[in-house]
């Protein structure tokens, strides 16, 4: 019997009604309907401080990043919703990535980025429901050895695209979040076997 791909779902924000947060859960169905075992994080539920090398030097990795690392480590895949600030990823987000690039001793660089697939997404106020922003997630997260799905999901008009439930209104655009979580899911089980 085949195992499940584990998956690790988040968005780049903390906020509570995060249009982001509510989109990688859409995704996340759409991958445990193709068998996977996904983790859904909510990255204020681990709050780390701002990098700082000096800190890092002094302490070691703070306790919340490496709790992050370990459970990156656990998983194959991401589905990573990061929001649009000023045309980039947020700050949330890499802060994230840049500690737990935090190579620990005898641990191969960028442990827990190497040999994993995500799939990305956005959503955004604006127009382009923040496409910039992904620009700049892939070129990072292929620089961390990290594949990265060419299929993404952009949600336009966030304000106004989401059901109270968390669901969005227009019936294709669900099915399209929901499709990138599957397509995750397969590949990835494919990828194990």
């Amino acid at each position: 019997m085949a195992i499940a791909p584990k998956i690790l779902a988040f968005a780049g924000s903390t906020r509570t009604e995060s249009y982001n947060k509510k989109l990688v859960k859409i995704a996340a169905l759409g991958a445990r309907s193709a068998g996977a075992e996904v983790t859904y994080l909510d990255l204020r539920d681990i709050p780390m401080p701002l990098f700082d090398q000096d800190l890092e030097d002094r302490e070691g990795l703070p306790l919340n990043a490496r709790k992050l690392k370990d459970i990156m480590l656990a998983h194959q895949g991401l589905l990573i919703a990061s929001p649009e600030y000023n045309s980039s990823i947020s700050g949330v987000l890499k802060n994230a990535i840049d500690w737990v690039s935090r190579p620990a001793n005898g641990e191969p660089p960028l442990a827990c980025f190497a040999d994993k697939v995500a799939a990305i997404m956005s959503a955004s106020p604006g127009a382009l429901g923040g496409l910039r922003n992904l620009v700049h997630l892939r070129a990072i997260l292929g620089n961390l050895k990290i594949i990265v799905l060419p299929n993404q999901i952009t949600i336009a008009k966030a304000y106004e695209a989401f059901n109270s439930d968390g669901t969005l209104q227009d019936a294709q655009q669900q099915a399209a979040v929901e499709q990138i979580g599957f397509q995750l899911s397969t590949l990835l089980a494919k990828l194990k076997s």
